[in-house]
């Protein structure tokens, strides 16, 4: 028992070293790299090429399955029919006004309540107006329960942005688009929707608690002072009044308005009196009541249109700082050390004894 306590002390002395020693060349680094923050390179678009990772899905599967003399076959009618375009287009070279093949760019945005994917999500959507023209087409693929009112109505905003320039945008709801996710769904010339996804709640929500009576009731004064009548309606500590009260409701019904007032700008054949109740629709009763205009998933969108299309998936991947390598490492590492700590002890005679 003694031997184990001194083993065990010393393994506990070392891993407390290697831990400060781990914080101190964080602290080090954090220091060095701050002074260069400013000129660091926030992150990075990368783009993937849909039509290329369908052909590597499908030669992966052909390897696969098909026995030898089935792939000599495949392989042999590509090379015939790769010989003949090859042919054609020697024989008819495309003129210089002949449009050329289609892109359709693809966006994720995922959603939560502070809209947190707005500032990946503008950055892909300046990269696509850099390129992108009107015989092209975007395709967003949107998942939000919604949230904050401004926060959403920045992403509405940066939608807006796809269609002044005039290229057609469609968005694809798999999942969920609720409440300011319909905001943004809402701005699409072609909204689908699988059949079973939630869209709707075309409504306003605000609730907080207040701790009024039990700090009255402990004698605990709380101030609230403003300057305007209206500065403070509703409060967490303070005495909520009738007037505040009729105020606070009177801002959500004013929100609710331009909320509607948008829906039914951009979809004008909704019955915004008959879907902005707050309710939610399912894919199919989405389609019935014009929430949605077809029922589809995502993936078979982008599969339909590889046909006659060049599919781009653009996103914006934040480039990690210095700092932010070497603060994962020093998680990464006192995280090993624990569970080293941990296997040993739960190992030891001690908990046998």
């Amino acid at each position: 028992m003694i031997e184990f306590l001194s083993d065990y002390s010393l393994f506990l002395a070392k891993s407390i070293t290697v831990v400060f020693a781990i914080v101190a060349v964080v602290a080090g680094i954090a220091l060095v790299s701050s002074r260069s923050r400013k000129d660091a390179k926030h992150g990075d678009i990368e783009v993937v090429h849909y039509n290329e990772e369908l052909a590597d899905m499908k030669e992966a599967l052909e390897a696969s399955i098909l026995d030898e003399a089935e792939l000599k076959a495949i392989h042999k009618e590509e090379k015939k029919k790769a010989k003949e375009e090859k042919k054609q287009l020697k024989k008819n070279p495309p003129k210089e006004d002949e449009p050329r093949r289609k892109r359709l760019f693809v966006l994720d945005f995922d959603g939560d309540i502070k809209a947190s994917e707005v500032e990946p999500f503008r950055q892909e959507i300046s990269a696509v107006l850099l390129l992108a023209e009107k015989e092209d087409e975007v395709l967003i693929r949107l998942e939000s329960p919604g949230g904050m009112v401004h926060e959403y109505g920045l992403a509405s905003s940066q939608i807006e942005r796809i269609k002044r320039k005039g290229i057609p945008l469609t968005i694809c709801v798999d999942r969920v688009a609720a409440s300011g996710g319909y905001m943004m769904a809402c701005l699409a010339d072609k909204l689908l929707a699988a059949p079973f996804a939630i869209v709707g709640s075309i409504g306003v929500i605000a609730q907080l608690p207040n701790f009024h009576k039990l700090l009255k009731k402990n004698d605990i004064d709380y101030e609230v002072l403003t300057a305007g009548e209206y500065k403070r309606t509703l409060t967490v500590f303070g005495e909520n009044t009738d007037k505040g009260r009729e105020k606070f409701v009177e801002e959500l019904e004013e929100t609710h308005v331009l909320f509607k007032d948008f829906v039914h700008e951009y979809r004008e054949s909704v019955d915004i009196d008959k879907v902005a109740t707050g309710e939610i629709w399912f894919g199919k009763q989405a389609l019935d009541v014009n929430l949605v205009d077809e029922l589809m998933t995502s993936d078979q969108y982008m599969m339909d249109a590889a046909d006659n299309a060049d599919i781009f998936i653009v996103r914006y991947e934040e480039k990690k700082t210095l700092q932010d390598k070497i603060s994962d490492l020093a998680v990464t590492s006192s995280d090993k050390v624990l569970m080293k700590w941990w296997g040993r002890l739960t190992q030891s005679k001690i908990w046998s004894r």
